[in-house]
């Protein structure tokens, strides 16, 4: 996890925030711990490691904080050449997800709290072609398809995906996690429990391809 605070935050503030209104999304600047989730795709069109990133964006005391993250937001690749649901495995669509997610249990048997699709729908591809690379096309699904924020259960250093997305957003590591968890948590108390979700494309922080 990199911590960004003063200068360094603001720069990131300036560069998210620009990438936001230039697609028409929102980007939360009142009060403190008004939080915006941000994850950033990689361009590699590879799945099988942590090359993502989920970046929160917050103000405390007045002042940013940029907490930037290690994730991943393609399901595995152990889980694109098995899909566990008829029509292929989910790949979340670049969008803002307003309202959309809640602090709520996470799992079948390892049940945790985690920060849950719940309140709203999200769009989707299915891709069934079973090999190891995410396809980022196709025909557009909306629903409940639990599309949750959470980590995954190996070591924190664990390098390959595998198995640990069917279509979630997750952290590498449990620690970046349970901090966020604990930035989720203040925010859901000053703000209700509701928070908004927005996927981009490592191009759109790049004014050559805008």
């Amino acid at each position: 996890m990199a911590r960004l605070t003063g200068a360094d935050a603001e720069v990131m503030v300036r560069k998210f925030k620009e990438a936001c209104e230039s697609k028409g999304y929102a980007f939360f600047e009142k009060g403190n711990y008004n939080i915006n989730i941000i994850g950033i795709r990689n361009d590699s069109a590879s799945a099988d490691t942590f090359d993502d990133n989920i970046n929160i964006f917050y103000r405390v005391g007045g002042n940013w904080v940029v907490d930037c993250y290690p994730a991943t937001t393609e399901p595995g690749t152990r889980i694109l050449q098995k899909p566990i649901v008829k029509g292929g495995t989910a790949i979340l669509v670049p969008g803002q997800y307003r309202g959309t997610y809640k602090l709520a249990t996470h799992g079948g048997k390892r049940k945790y709290r985690a920060v849950c699709q719940r309140s709203g729908d999200v769009k989707i591809w299915r891709d069934d072609n079973r090999d190891r690379s995410p396809d980022y096309s196709g025909d557009i699904h909306e629903g409940r398809f639990g599309i949750n924020i959470h980590r995954q259960w190996g070591p924190d250093d664990r390098e390959y995906t595998g198995g640990v997305s069917a279509g979630c957003q997750v952290f590498q590591s449990s620690a970046d996690f349970y901090e966020f968890m604990e930035t989720c948590t203040i925010a859901a108390k000053k703000w209700k429990n509701s928070f908004t979700y927005t996927l981009l494309d490592e191009r759109d922080l790049d004014p050559a391809f805008s």
